[in-house]
C-alpha cells in the first residue's frame, strides 16, 4: 500500500498544484503542509478532508487504501468540460424517409452514441424525404419506443410490414391520419378508417447522427 505522502505528490503533480497552492485552498500552514509532504506525518480527519476536497481526489485515496493509478479528480474544477458516457442502442434495422420500406430487424447490432440521448433504439434513414429536417441518407435515427406522438412529431411509423419516417398529423373527430414529409417532392401518405388498421407507431424520432 502506498504511503500517504506519496499520493499527495502524485495528486499535485496531476492537479498541476504547488504546496503554497495547497496551503491557500485548505488553509493548512506552510510548515504543516511541507510535514505532510514529507512523510512526516499524517494529517487527522478534518485537514485530511481539506486536501482531499482541494485535490479532487477521495480520502481513501489519498491513505492508500485504494489501488486506482490515478486519482479521479472533481470535474468541478473544469467548467467548461463535461463527461462523455456512451451507451449500445440497438440498431433495428432501415427506416424509408421516402416510400415505405421493408421493417428489417437485426437485434444483434448495435450503434454506440452519447448516453443522454433519451432513446431506446435506432434506425438508418433511407431516402431524401425528411431532408428539411436535416436527415439525410445514411443517418442514425435514434427512436424512444411509444405507441403515440403528438401531432407535428416525427415519428417512426409501421405500415403494415413496411417503416417509414414522417411527421404524424392525427385528425381523431375524423379519423384521419396523415404522414407528412419535409421534402416538397413527397406528398402525404393519407390513411382512414379501416385503413388505421394496418398502421402502428414505432415511437418518437428523438436525435439523429451523420455516419461517415
Amino acid at each position: 500500500m502506498e504511503s500517504f505522502h506519496h499520493r499527495l505528490h502524485q495528486a499535485m503533480q496531476q492537479k498541476h498544484i504547488t504546496q503554497s497552492d495547497l496551503c491557500a485552498k485548505t488553509g493548512i500552514s506552510r510548515s504543516t503542509m511541507s510535514q505532510y509532504c514529507s512523510g512526516a506525518f499524517r494529517p487527522k480527519d478534518s485537514k485530511l478532508h481539506a486536501i482531499a476536497k482541494a485535490l479532487g481526489v477521495k480520502e481513501t485515496w489519498l491513505l492508500g487504501y485504494e489501488s486506482e493509478e490515478e486519482p479521479s479528480f472533481s470535474l468541478e474544477d473544469y467548467p467548461n468540460l463535461r463527461p462523455i458516457r456512451l451507451k449500445r442502442f440497438p440498431l433495428l434495422g432501415e427506416i424509408a424517409c421516402g416510400e415505405p420500406i421493408f421493417a428489417q430487424e437485426d437485434r444483434e447490432t448495435f450503434l454506440i452514441a452519447d448516453a443522454e440521448i433519451a432513446a431506446d433504439f435506432c434506425l438508418l434513414a433511407r431516402g431524401d424525404s425528411m431532408i428539411g429536417a436535416r436527415i439525410y441518407d445514411g443517418d442514425a435515427v435514434f427512436i424512444r419506443s411509444q405507441p403515440m406522438v403528438e401531432n407535428g412529431e416525427i415519428a417512426a411509423v409501421i405500415i403494415d410490414d413496411e417503416a417509414t419516417l414522417k411527421r404524424v398529423y392525427y385528425d381523431k373527430i375524423n379519423a384521419i391520419l396523415q404522414l407528412v414529409p419535409e421534402n416538397p417532392a413527397y406528398s402525404p401518405l393519407v390513411y382512414v378508417g379501416a385503413q388505421l388498421d394496418s398502421i402502428r407507431i414505432l415511437g418518437k424520432a428523438v436525435g439523429f447522427m451523420r455516419l461517415f
